[in-house]
């Protein structure tokens, strides 16, 4: 059996001229696409049209900032420790992106998906099949991605303002109402009323879903949001430090019950 030859539809050089999934680097993308859509063209092989342009480039803004997160603080202390590696200070923070943090984009798409897999008939029971996702995750006693946030209660703003774009765009359909139905039939399995709205990271699932994105990229779209921020965190660290202080103040508050008392 011969082997399998090696293939990339990416993009490829010459000594003139940066072809990228078919469109010319120079005359084609740059000064022509701004970054959100060139990073459709990347993930999806063709440009986006204006009403995917708007709703892409929404889900990849919202994630950007969120205040001083833990991976923000992860970044700063890394460049505190080395700051002639700045790629190392936002890898650092983007390694904290999971299942607690802004990482679970990627598991409300999948539920949504194996609920409902991309291409399918749309045609579905929503109720029905929210209150069997629920359940489900009830029995397992897991906790559904999506909804939920520590913060954001009785809504969750970010997702209201992204449902809101997907919607005056035509593009909220099926897994953007599953994704309501399952935050709805969460708050009243659990007996939670506005304690469990769908989060940011819920809305991205269920748009992304909309525009077709598999849910093993949708942590990838977190992750490109995030890097943004933390070079953001990074910009301000540099002109206003506070890692420092952040490390010594832990460092002094953690440890003070071991510090010997001086005599009174």
């Amino acid at each position: 059996m011969g082997t399998q030859a090696l293939r990339s539809d990416m993009g490829w050089s010459t000594a003139d001229r940066i072809t990228v999934r078919g469109l010319d680097l120079c005359q084609d993308v740059l000064g022509q696409l701004a970054l959100g859509d060139f990073a459709f063209l990347e993930v999806t092989g063709r440009k986006p049209d204006a009403a995917e342009s708007t709703v892409f480039n929404a889900i990849l803004a919202v994630l950007v900032e969120h205040g001083m997160t833990p991976s923000a603080m992860v970044a700063r202390l890394t460049y505190l420790g080395a700051p002639e590696s700045m790629q190392a200070a936002i890898a650092a923070g983007l390694c904290g992106m999971g299942t607690t943090f802004a990482g679970t984009a990627e598991g409300a798409a999948r539920l949504l998906q194996e609920a409902l897999p991309l291409g399918t008939a749309r045609e579905y029971d929503v109720a029905g099949t929210a209150a069997r996702i629920v359940q489900q995750h009830r029995q397992q006693r897991l906790p559904v991605p999506g909804i939920g946030h520590p913060v954001h209660k009785p809504v969750d703003p970010r997702a209201v303002r992204l449902f809101a774009i997907a919607e005056e765009n035509g593009l909220a359909g099926p897994y953007v109402a599953l994704m309501q139905a399952i935050s709805q039939e969460a708050e009243r399995a659990f007996g939670k009323p506005g304690q469990l709205p769908v989060n940011a990271t819920g809305a991205i699932g269920a748009i992304a879903s909309e525009l077709g994105l598999s849910w093993k990229l949708c942590r990838g779209l977190a992750v490109v949001s995030r890097a943004v921020g933390l070079l953001g965190h990074l910009a301000e660290e540099i002109e206003h430090p506070i890692a420092n202080t952040l490390w010594v103040r832990t460092e002094e508050e953690a440890s003070s019950h071991l510090v010997p008392k001086e005599p009174q």
